[in-house]
């Protein structure tokens, strides 16, 4: 039998589209997860990405950088293996690293 942590995880997972990434599974899964957390915890796209940016900085080293909206274009340049585009509900989440 699943906890609700389990489920909850696998929800997210399901909702969660990755359009492109460079960046190890296990990272892949913890920005969906703190992003999943962020969206729901505040309504401010900028809360979001801030909450976001400052968890890598924490758990994976600084400087990450985060983008968080509905519509937006980008064209940055990171560090090899920091790097994930993707869907969550209805925004679109840009994470990298660079610096």
């Amino acid at each position: 039998m699943l906890s609700q942590a389990e489920k909850n995880k696998r929800v997210t997972e399901k909702r969660a589209v990755i359009k492109n990434a460079d960046m190890k599974n296990e990272v892949q899964e913890d920005a969906v997860q703190i992003a999943a957390y962020a969206l729901e915890r505040f309504h401010v796209e900028k809360d979001v990405a801030a909450h976001l940016k400052k968890e890598f900085d924490r758990k994976h080293g600084a400087p990450w950088h985060c983008v968080v909206g509905k519509s937006f274009g980008s064209y940055v340049t990171h560090e090899a293996g920091n790097f994930i585009y993707f869907y969550l509900q209805d925004r679109a989440i840009l994470l990298f690293k660079s610096g």
